[in-house]
């Protein structure tokens, strides 16, 4: 039989006027706050402090200091006052709203997932999607996401990833620059611009059979930036074809070469010790039947 103690059954009023108190150190205002009057306040204080066996306030001749037990509890009540506003926020309607939070690398996110949002919203409509752009370095307990979308192998310490999909990368630039380039080895007279992964271009340059040039000049944390920089002329980019290619119709980038190489996959990760509410699944099957479709229909990028 479960132990009774004298903690059991904490009247909410006691804790909401404790929380209040706190917060305004001031009986006065955390009545006006709670539509009821300073000495109700008081008086619910005083509850909780004897139930506790603690005192939670100094009075003073204005106001109130909290007590070093009080400055203990405050913390706790605010954290469970919080995560429960959340939770009766999720209520819409007479139906409960299921949150998911995505980190995902940004290329991915505008490339592929943006121009799908609406198709998922609408197949889901009780679930609360929460996305969150990153440059592929991301932690997901720190950061308390559901899943990550990253690109790479797929090995990543203490997750669990399903293959998304793949996304070959080939150089693109402004159709001006591009007027000047007849052969690969055009390559090493522009400027290259460059990510954090230094392997990329001498990988390219390998699949073109042909020796790298030595890198240098400006780097970049993200595709999209570096995208971006080339659409302004200021050099040649690598990047994934199919995130790209509304860059494409719209002529901002052209391909100056089809010439393609396999740098990494996207993936969807969580934490093997996180269990996969129903929310999570609806959102991670939905993102493989849609990738699937995608891959069925290849001419029809960024519909669903």
């Amino acid at each position: 039989m479960r132990r009774r103690t004298k903690l059991s059954h904490l009247p909410l009023n006691a804790l909401r006027a404790f929380e209040a108190t706190a917060r305004h150190l001031s009986f006065t205002r955390a009545g006006l706050e709670l539509r009821v009057t300073q000495a109700a306040v008081s008086q619910h204080v005083k509850v909780l402090e004897d139930r506790l066996g603690v005192q939670l306030f100094r009075r003073l001749p204005r106001g109130v200091a909290l007590t070093d037990e009080g400055q203990l509890l405050l913390p706790s009540i605010v954290e469970a006052f919080g995560r429960l506003t959340e939770t009766l926020n999720r209520f819409e309607d007479g139906r409960y709203q299921e949150v998911i939070a995505v980190g995902v690398v940004g290329t991915f996110a505008s490339g592929w997932l943006l121009p799908r949002l609406d198709a998922f919203r609408k197949a889901y409509p009780k679930i609360d999607l929460r996305l969150f752009t990153n440059n592929n370095r991301i932690d997901i307990a720190g950061e308390g996401l559901d899943y990550a979308i990253r690109f790479g192998d797929g090995l990543w310490h203490g997750t669990e990833a399903t293959h998304l999909m793949g996304t070959p990368f080939t150089p693109f630039c402004a159709p001006s620059l591009a007027r000047g380039l007849s052969r690969p080895a055009d390559l090493k007279r522009e400027v290259l611009l460059r990510s954090y992964r230094q392997e990329e271009w001498p990988r390219w340059f390998t699949a073109a059979g042909l020796q790298s040039p030595v890198l240098k000049g400006m780097v970049f944390d993200s595709s999209i930036t570096i995208a971006s920089a080339a659409a302004r002329g200021f050099g040649v980019a690598l990047l994934p074809a199919a995130l790209f290619q509304d860059e494409v119709r719209q002529r901002r980038l052209v391909r100056p070469f089809k010439i393609e190489v396999a740098l990494g996959d996207y993936w969807i990760t969580s934490l093997h010790s996180r269990r996969q509410s129903p929310a999570m699944l609806s959102f991670k099957n939905w993102l493989l039947e849609t990738i699937a479709a995608t891959k069925k229909s290849p001419g029809k990028q960024g519909e669903t």
